[in-house]
């Protein structure tokens, strides 16, 4: 159960240039859902009916969270919502990383989720939009695009988003030096020549 809150967050904390609080990985995960069906035989959990999962700093909410593990023990997750939502506080700072989508798939195996339909990840005030989002944690790599793998984006939609707000720049004279150089002379003196 650990693998299904850490990974998706981690991976969506990732894209958004995030890194989830540390802390988190050591605190006990608890998985609250209307219904759950464990088939044994099948290696495979389903939680249905208002899914919250909390770890730590970490909620994320769901329709729908499906595990499915292999002989290997390594686990494929889907969590379906309307929409899926997650939330984890940023490691030593006091900021908040927020991430919306339809649809969310994690594979442990390979560490690549992936955010389906009005995927959104969003950290202090910066935000990342599209229809898909895919993060490989081992290779870093984020891809956003406007309609999943192998479909068309419909016209005049499908487009990626990204806002990136500027630093806040320090008020003038707060720590701020102003470097020596030659005055400049007004332009009343540059025109008299």
């Amino acid at each position: 159960m650990r693998a299904i809150v850490l990974p998706l967050v981690a991976c969506a904390l990732a894209s958004a240039s995030a890194l989830a609080e540390r802390a988190d990985r050591e605190k006990e995960i608890v998985v609250g859902a209307d219904h759950l069906t464990a088939d044994d035989a099948n290696r495979t959990s389903t939680f249905e009916g208002t899914v919250v999962v909390t770890q730590g700093t970490m909620r994320i909410t769901a329709n729908k969270v499906t595990v499915k593990e292999d002989a290997q023990r390594h686990k494929y997750y889907v969590a379906n919502g309307a929409p899926v939502t997650f939330r984890q506080k940023r490691d030593k700072v006091d900021e908040w990383v927020e991430g919306f989508a339809e649809r969310a798939e994690f594979d442990d195996r390979n560490d690549i989720l992936k955010l389906f339909s009005r995927a959104k990840v969003k950290s202090n005030q910066n935000e990342i939009t599209g229809d898909f989002i895919s993060y490989d944690m081992n290779k870093e790599l984020a891809e956003v695009s406007g309609a999943p793998p192998g479909a068309t984006p419909p016209p005049n939609t499908g487009r990626v988003k990204v806002i990136i707000l500027p630093p806040k720049k320090a008020p003038e004279g707060a720590g701020a030096e102003k470097a020596p150089g030659v005055p400049l002379k007004p332009d009343t003196e540059i025109n008299q020549r």
